[in-house]
C-alpha cells in the first residue's frame, strides 16, 4: 500500500539532500528524524565482539569528540547483546555490560551526537530463528525499558544482517513481533529496520513493514563491488588470494553505485519510507586513493538522494581514523564529508 502524504515528504527531502528547492510538502516526523541522523559512522569492533578489545578496539571518550568535531551528525553502536545475557529465561542482560552501553549512549549525547543502537552478530538467531525468538524478544523488552525515558536521538535498530535461515519468511513476523515488545515501552522512538540477505538493496522487495506504524525508517548496507571492498579480508573465504582492485572512479563504475542506490530510494519512495544507509566501506588491503574514491561516490549519491549514512567504520580494518596516530586518514575523511 502507497502512502502519497509520507512519500510527498520523502520526495521534498530528496531534493532538498540535492540542492534543490521543493514545492511545498507536509513532513514527517519519521523523515526529521532521518535527516538529524545526516552522516554518521559505526563504532564497529568494539562492543560487537565478543568481548570489547577482543578485536583491538575498545571505546574512549574522546573518540565521540573527535567524531563531532570532524562534522559528523551521528554513530551506529553495533552491540552483541547476544554475547551477555543469560541462556535461559529471562535472559537477563549482564549489568556491567548493559553499564558500558549506558556509558557509550552518554557519551554520544554528552558530544551532541544522534546514536543508533542495535542487535549485532546474534550468531545463533541467523542459524535458528524459531529457538531464539524468544530470547532475542526478551533482549529487546529489556533494551527498550532500559532506554525508554532517553530523548529520541537514541535510536533502536532492530537487528543488523539477518541472514542464514533467518529468511524473509521468518524475519518479517519477527519484524512484527519485536516492534510490538519495544513499542510497548518506546512508542514514538524512531526505529530502523532492514531487509535478508545481509540487509541488501535487492532483497526490499521482499520487505514488509506494518503499516499502522510510521516511526519506521529502513536501513541497507552497500559493499559492491564486494571483490574491491573486501579484498584481503581475513573472514571471506579466499579473500587474500584475489588479485589486487582499484576503483578509479570511471564513468562505468560511478553508474554501477548510482543505479544501485537509486533502486534504493526509489523503493523508499514507492513504499514511503526513509532510507538509511547503515553500512558501507572499503577494506583496508585496497589502495587508500582507490578507498576514497568510492567513498565519495557513494556518499555523495547517498546526500544526492536524501539517503542518511553511517560509514563502515571508525578505528579498524576499514577505519576512517587511525587511532595508533590519533588522527583521521584525511582521503578518507575528506570523501565523507564531501559537499
Amino acid at each position: 500500500m502507497k502512502l502519497p502524504l509520507a512519500m510527498a515528504a520523502l520526495f521534498g527531502a530528496v531534493q532538498l539532500w540535492a540542492g534543490v528547492t521543493p514545492a511545498p510538502a507536509e513532513t514527517t516526523p519519521i523523515v526529521t528524524a532521518n535527516s538529524r541522523l545526516g552522516r554518521g559512522i559505526n563504532l564497529g569492533n568494539a562492543l560487537d565482539a565478543p568481548a570489547e578489545g577482543a578485536w583491538g578496539v575498545v571505546l574512549q571518550s574522546e573518540y565521540f569528540q573527535t567524531i563531532r568535531q570532524a562534522g559528523f551528525d551521528s554513530v551506529r553502536l553495533p552491540v552483541r547483546w547476544s554475547a551477555h545475557a543469560g541462556k535461559e529465561p529471562p535472559y537477563t542482560i549482564d549489568p556491567v555490560f548493559a553499564a558500558r552501553v549506558d556509558w557509550a549512549i552518554n557519551q554520544a549525547l554528552t558530544s551532541k551526537l544522534n546514536i543508533v543502537v542495535n542487535v549485532h552478530h546474534y550468531e545463533e538467531m541467523d542459524a535458528d530463528p524459531d529457538a531464539h525468538l524468544e530470547r532475542l524478544t526478551a533482549i529487546w523488552r529489556q533494551v527498550a525499558e532500559r532506554y525508554q525515558t532517553l530523548p529520541n536521538s537514541v535510536y533502536f535498530e532492530l537487528y543488523n544482517e539477518p541472514h542464514n535461515h533467518f529468511t524473509a519468511e521468518k524475519w518479517n513476523p519477527t519484524i512484527t513481533t519485536i516492534l510490538q515488545t519495544v513499542r510497548a515501552s518506546n512508542p514514538v522512538r524512531p526505529i530502523i529496520v532492514g531487509p535478508t540477505s545481509w540487509n541488501a538493496i535487492h532483497a526490499l522487495d521482499e520487505l514488509q513493514l506494518p503499516e499502522s506504524d510510521q516511526n519506521l525508517i529502513v536501513t541497507v548496507h552497500y559493499y559492491d563491488p564486494f571483490r574491491f571492498t573486501h579484498q584481503g579480508a581475513s573472514w571471506i573465504k579466499d579473500a587474500n588470494q584475489w588479485p589486487s582492485l582499484a576503483w578509479t572512479g570511471s564513468e562505468a563504475e560511478k553508474t554501477a553505485v548510482r543505479t544501485d542506490l537509486e533502486k534504493a530510494a526509489r523503493w523508499g519512495r514507492e513504499h514511503g519510507r526513509p532510507l538509511f544507509l547503515g553500512e558501507f566501506g572499503a577494506f583496508s588491503k585496497a589502495d587508500i586513493q582507490s578507498r576514497a574514491n568510492w567513498t565519495r561516490q557513494v556518499a555523495q549519491e547517498a546526500n544526492r538522494l536524501g539517503i542518511s549514512w553511517a560509514y563502515w567504520e571508525f578505528s579498524s580494518g576499514f577505519g576512517a581514523y587511525d587511532p595508533a596516530a590519533e588522527r583521521w586518514r584525511e582521503p578518507l575523511k575528506s570523501a565523507l564529508l564531501v559537499n
